[in-house]
């Protein structure tokens, strides 16, 4: 049975990308996709870094008031760090971070950003299962590791590490944390080649990633606002399972990876983006594990609603005055 959870809904949501794998100083925007502004000196100063990675930083505003969750904090060290100083954004109003699970490429950063920006007792939400020591088994015997993030090191910058297997609130309930999601599809079947270790020591099948979470905002006049960092739980499960604890049916913006790169992924592209289509969100900002094939197809399939994403690019979502 699902767990609901009652949300508020906001004013308005901004979701400023801070890592991803793909960085364009080009790219134009509009009045909800905002591109980060080219400078005058724009080759005489540092620059954006994209990297294979995710972070997100989510703020909501409401009655006035302005409040921010990380999202996951790349691979690096200091990209997440790196990319906000050239932004400008000092991120003062850090409330929380959300870890989306538990792979390197989206804790790396965790202790550069909680030591610049953090302090004590800054929450950090991750489900228990974060903490397990996994790799890829790949199928000519050799082996990737997915390092976890460690809990000693981020409890002495002060994070308050809150373990929860089911949805949470942030944020005077204006953020739901989804928890573990729901498996509802026969097309999305987590990541068959990880593995983890077992209280025993020994490597066992570990395909569902349990962990795997996302953040859900209800714009008020819109609708959802869905951010997930690489959808193991499978992009269409997680836009269920969003409809499903909130009780709020449409979907306003997907923003996220949906792990559809690859041979084991591609061939449920279609399958996906039929899927997606289906459920009609106005903005899809596919980014991070998605693959260059599923965007290109998503680009095709859904050309009003796609959005190219790229390192600081700012979303920005609030309904119209009446």
């Amino acid at each position: 049975m699902i767990e609901r959870a009652t949300l508020k809904a906001v004013d308005s949501a901004e979701v400023t990308i801070l890592v991803d794998g793909y960085l364009d100083a080009l790219m134009t925007g509009d009045d909800v996709v905002r591109r980060a502004p080219i400078a005058p000196d724009l080759f005489e100063r540092e620059q954006l870094r994209a990297e294979h990675g995710y972070a997100l930083l989510l703020t909501v505003v409401d009655g006035g008031r302005r409040r921010s969750v990380l999202y996951d904090a790349g691979l690096g060290r200091d990209t997440a760090l790196h990319n906000l100083d050239v932004l400008g954004m000092a991120a003062g109003e850090l409330r929380a971070i959300v870890l989306s699970h538990g792979h390197a490429d989206h804790h790396g950063g965790l202790e550069g950003i909680v030591r610049r920006l953090g302090r004590p007792g800054l929450p950090l939400v991750l489900h228990p299962d974060a903490w397990r020591q996994r790799r890829v088994a790949l199928p000519t015997g050799g082996e990737i590791r997915l390092p976890p993030p460690t809990q000693v090191d981020l409890e002495a910058e002060g994070v308050e590490v809150v373990e929860e297997r089911g949805p949470s609130l942030l944020l005077d309930e204006t953020v739901l944390v989804s928890g573990q999601t729901e498996r509802t599809t026969s097309f999305e079947r987590g990541f068959p080649v990880q593995e983890a270790l077992s209280e025993a020591g020994a490597w066992e099948p570990d395909p569902w990633v349990w962990d795997d979470q996302s953040v859900i905002v209800d714009v008020r006049g819109l609708g959802l606002v869905v951010l997930s960092s690489c959808s193991h739980s499978g992009a269409i499960n997680v836009l269920r399972n969003a409809t499903q604890v909130t009780t709020q049916s449409k979907v306003h913006a997907f923003v996220g990876g949906l792990h559809l790169s690859g041979l084991l992924f591609e061939p449920i592209i279609p399958d996906t983006i039929g899927a997606l289509a289906a459920m009609a969100p106005d903005f899809v900002v596919a980014g991070h594990c998605t693959g260059w094939r599923a965007t290109h197809e998503l680009a095709r399939a859904m050309p009003s609603a796609y959005v190219q994403s790229g390192v600081g690019t700012t979303l920005h979502f609030e309904a119209p005055s009446p």
